[in-house]
């Protein structure tokens, strides 16, 4: 196997004059012929191979010659400009080729999310009309056959592992006789920037997915406005493992790098990532928050394993290691004990964590969602250069980012360059820029309601703007009202219960209700230490609803949320052991919180907190909260 340590050793370039400029790509297609000519032989693309176990290279010129084939399967298809092409795949270098393939012959590509359930899929599918979809197993094929919805739009399925012939539906080819083995000999289709480029379904949260229809301009703008505060370098390398079909990983883990002329690595899996990121010892990593919070969980795990002296020594490198940041970003010179005291600690502590990432990110950026502020002073603080940002898929996605010189960690960071932003009376925050879609896939009612005429873009979110800093409070539509009037933003709320080792998913009910409370799903391992504190038993399920569980629970919320006003005072727990996922319908494929039917789901327990007196009584009782001590935090 080929050791990815010494990857960037061979090809180390400065010039920077190798980013691509928009007016000089025009459109998608036009930025990946820019790249191949000006870097044809450098390396684009490292994926592993499991038949031969080794990691794999890929050059521009040979990915281009991969894309021509599937340009030539596209025509021979017979498919029409305007018409739609689902991808059900992995990120690999199949998914750039037919991607790239077919925006060059004037299809609308739809990414699908590989974790999203068939029916779903079936929506979107016949939603946009798609014609074509490629997938990475016949598996998969036979999920959406077993949905039980028909897909009259779809014309044939291309699967890219090999297929029994026995059997094989008429509609499914295994690509190998589907792939043309010659490339098209010309460059087809004339196509502006403002064509239609991709249609790319929202989770779907409050409702059905919805289709975000972007242009080649909105994405092409959006990278290069991301690159003029965060400039990349051609020796960057970038590590992969958001899907494709997510926005922010399209646009920033893949066609960013394209413009810059970095090199992108292909995460194996999400089960490989730790693994990987020590292997390929990535530069620039691309993640939403669920990320670092399970790096998190694993560092705590394993310091509660170590004992008492690792714990301390890691949060004192937290605490001091955070200190001397916020010296640095506020240009002061930290204090002396802390100028003592670092060295040893990053010694002894951050450079073994940072390891873990490879030890050499410069940067890493977190999007998508929320990041708990310990996750962000945890990082930071053993001098992990993280910073957060902020964007939708309506806005291609990226609407503001902090940068490592001046990163406000509890905010999302100013707006890009070439980005308005403003609030309306209710204080949601309303974008205007380039990267603003088109408008939602055959509903122009809806679009009209988040699009004005003049172009701003109501975002669904609550916010404020200090010093030109966004900071988001929450959704508009997630906004609890009380019975008696008061509203209750329970997203801040539950980020900040989730950082309680005893807590791995929270969600704040109360709407209508005379008061809020809240249901938690309990860690595994903190449970059973507070089961046996308690002595109670862990693996009965009634434990979870006893009087003292509650009790501790709730008084440990308490402590939590002290510093929330009044209204956003829980009065209520329900614990509960089972975990919350896309498979079983209570995330999206992006990982949010699908409110409706977590609240639909456990309705019966949401009912018992306010027919009952008891949580509040238990409050009263002022119930012992759980301690360091017990929960084995550092």
């Amino acid at each position: 196997m080929s050791d990815p340590a010494n990857w960037s050793n061979r090809e180390m370039v400065t010039d920077n004059d190798l980013v691509i400029a928009p007016d000089q790509a025009t459109t998608l297609p036009g930025l990946f012929r820019q790249r191949v000519t000006r870097t044809p032989d450098r390396t684009a693309f490292r994926q592993f191979d499991r038949q031969t176990d080794k990691w794999r290279e890929y050059s521009w010129r040979q990915v281009a010659e991969a894309i021509g084939c599937w340009r030539h399967g596209l025509r021979i298809q017979g498919l029409q400009r305007g018409e739609r092409v689902a991808l059900w795949l992995a990120n690999s270098v199949a998914w750039v080729a037919c991607e790239q393939a077919a925006l060059a012959e004037g299809l609308v590509v739809v990414p699908l999310y590989a974790r999203d359930n068939a029916a779903n899929l079936a929506y979107i599918l016949n939603d946009c009309g798609a014609r074509l979809l490629v997938v990475d197993s016949a598996a998969q094929w036979r999920q959406l056959r077993g949905c039980g919805h028909a897909l009259p739009s779809l014309q044939q399925v291309v699967c890219l592992e090999h297929i029994d012939e026995s059997g094989r539906p008429e509609s499914l080819w295994p690509v190998a006789q589907w792939l043309p083995r010659d490339p098209v000999a010309d460059n087809g289709p004339i196509l502006q920037s403002n064509d239609l480029a991709t249609i790319i379904y929202t989770s779907g949260t409050t409702g059905r997915p919805k289709g975000v229809m972007l242009s080649h301009r909105n994405i092409l703008w959006n990278c290069w406005a991301v690159l003029q505060v965060h400039p990349a370098r051609p020796d960057d390398l970038f590590l992969s493992f958001l899907p494709l079909s997510h926005s922010f990983e399209r646009t920033v883990g893949y066609y960013v790098p394209m413009m810059a002329g970095c090199c992108i690595a292909y995460c194996r899996s999400l089960q490989e990532l730790a693994e990987d990121m020590r292997l390929i010892r990535p530069t620039i990593l691309i993640s939403v928050p669920r990320i670092y919070e399970r790096i998190a969980a694993r560092i705590e795990e394993q310091l509660e394993r170590k004992g008492r002296l690792a714990r301390w020594l890691f949060a004192a490198a937290v605490t001091v290691g955070f200190r001397c940041f916020e010296a640095q970003r506020d240009q002061r010179t930290p204090t002396l004990r802390d100028r003592l005291i670092w060295p040893l600690l990053r010694q002894l502590v951050a450079i073994p964590m940072l390891e873990r990432f490879g030890g050499r990110v410069r940067l890493a950026v977190t999007g998508g969602a929320p990041v708990q502020e310990g996750i962000s002073r945890l990082f930071l603080g053993i001098g992990l250069p993280l910073v957060q940002g902020y964007g939708l898929t309506e806005a291609a996605p990226v609407v503001s980012t902090n940068e490592p010189a001046n990163n406000r960690p509890t905010t999302v960071g100013p707006p890009l360059p070439g980005i308005e932003v403003r609030l309306a009376e209710d204080h949601e925050l309303l974008v205007r820029g380039p990267g603003v879609m088109l408008g939602y896939w055959q509903q122009p009612e809806l679009t009209a309601e988040v699009l004005d005429a003049d172009g701003w873009l109501k975002t669904g979110d609550i916010a404020r703007i200090d010093h030109g800093f966004i900071r988001i409070i929450g959704r508009s539509k997630e906004i609890l009202v009380t019975s008696t009037g008061e509203k209750v933003a329970p997203v801040a709320m539950e980020m900040a219960l989730e950082q309680h080792p005893l807590i791995d998913q929270a969600m704040v009910v109360g709407e209508g209700r005379p008061h809020v409370a809240a249901l938690l799903v309990v860690n595994p391992q903190a449970w059973m230490r507070l089961a046996a504190h308690l002595g109670l038993d862990a693996d009965d399920p009634a434990s979870l609803d006893s009087d003292a569980a509650r009790a501790a629970a709730l008084s440990t919320v308490s402590g939590l949320l002290r510093a929330f006003p009044a209204p956003a005072q829980v009065r209520g727990v329900c614990l509960l052991s089972e975990e919350w996922t896309i498979d079983n319908g209570l995330l999206t494929p992006t990982l949010k919180l699908i409110r409706d039917r977590v609240a639909v789901r456990y309705a019966r327990q949401i009912n018992e907190l306010y027919r009952s007196t008891r949580s509040v009584s238990l409050a009263r009782q002022g119930a012992a909260p759980l301690h360091d001590e017990q929960s084995g935090s550092p």
